[in-house]
């Protein structure tokens, strides 16, 4: 005789017209289903004897898997160091998982999926303790995965009114180390450029420098702050960084007399910049030399994540905050596996980062 056909989570969710995702969330009890739909769900289940063949193929010991969700942003980047950057920092957390006795599970979470509020299979299909939400996730899709009451840990990014355990790098620190570096060297007129916006990253990084810039007595100046982008997108950024130049007096059209006026203690014009993070400095950088403008002789620029592309001879950064990506990874496996996923407390582990100098920085780049 035949053995029975198993009946599956998405026998009921074509039964009902609803996604699978649903029928997960309706089974297990947890939240992001409407009381109506879980009913309808335990019903068509009861009716098509869900269960009752699969029981026996369950594993019988305890899960040890880690679900890793990672957003196609941060594995898609055109810009090749920021790729490695994340692709470094996501082997480190794998390797921080095998370590603690327990299996990484990489599920990638593409555009349609995060916009569409999809689940990847991985979430029903295997058995886990736990997600770590890798790098800048969409709100409403880390609200989602929040909602489903699994223990959850965010990793390198987090948002205020998520109440969940995250792990970070220390970025108001970080941020206010560079910029009082910047203030060492002679600079009184700094500018940020920074999404805040976009990411509460970016959003602390703004407050480091505006702690900084406040404790050395010096005007905080809004109209140097660049601090709002549409998306990540390198041509978009670079473009409204061109903008914001030319805003503040430092487009192609004052690029003759630029020089004579960089260094003045009286130029209206910034001396000096601090980026939220070193590919935002690579594109200031790029956009200024296009204007004829010298970096770092005339303006020095500080960034923040410590790619090796910006500290590299020629790259015309100042200095950078180098993030520690493996204290990062491995304090977001301890808060998950420490238990620490399942409260709904906004927890955070700052990771403190390395303020580096870059080593072909000369003094004579000291503004007068």
């Amino acid at each position: 005789m035949a053995r029975p056909k198993k009946v599956s989570m998405q026998d009921i969710a074509n039964r009902l017209g609803i996604s699978k995702n649903a029928v997960s969330l309706a089974l297990s009890g947890k939240k992001g289903v409407s009381e109506s739909v879980r009913r309808s769900v335990l019903a068509a289940a009861e009716e098509l004897g869900y269960g009752t063949t699969d029981l026996d193929d369950r594993p019988t010991r305890s899960s040890r898997n880690v679900l890793v969700l990672v957003p196609e942003r941060v594995v898609s980047y055109t810009d090749n160091e920021h790729f490695h950057f994340f692709h470094d920092m996501l082997w480190i957390l794998e390797e921080s998982i095998r370590a603690k006795g327990c299996n990484a599970v990489i599920a990638r979470i593409d555009r349609k999926m995060e916009e569409g509020l999809i689940l990847p299979g991985l979430f029903t299909d295997v058995q886990h303790i736990g997600i770590i939400l890798f790098g800048i996730t969409a709100k409403p899709y880390a609200q989602m995965i929040w909602d489903t009451d699994v223990p959850l840990v965010m990793l390198d990014s987090y948002y205020r009114d998520l109440p969940c355990a995250a792990a970070v790098s220390a970025n108001t620190e970080g941020a206010e180390a560079a910029v009082r570096w910047l203030i060492q060297r002679g600079h009184r007129k700094i500018g940020f450029i920074g999404p805040a916006n976009l990411t509460t990253s970016h959003e602390e990084r703004w407050f480091g420098y505006w702690r900084a810039t406040r404790e050395a007595g010096l005007p905080i100046e809004e109209r140097h702050a660049l601090l709002e982008a549409s998306d990540f997108d390198e041509e978009k950024n670079e473009r409204e960084i061109g903008r914001f130049l030319e805003r503040i007096g430092m487009g192609p059209s004052s690029s003759a007399d630029l020089q004579s006026r960089i260094g003045q203690q009286e130029a209206a014009i910034p001396t000096a910049f601090f980026c939220g993070n070193d590919r935002l400095a690579l594109l200031l950088i790029r956009r200024l030399r296009a204007m004829d403008i010298s970096v770092p002789q005339s303006v020095e620029v500080a960034g923040f994540d410590g790619l090796k592309q910006a500290t590299e001879s020629g790259a015309g950064l100042s200095a950078t905050v180098r993030v520690d990506k493996r204290k990062m990874c491995e304090a977001a496996v301890e808060l998950l596996l420490g238990g620490h996923g399942d409260k709904r407390e906004a927890l955070r582990a700052a990771v403190t980062g390395e303020l580096r100098v870059v080593d072909d920085l000369s003094a004579g780049n000291k503004p007068d």
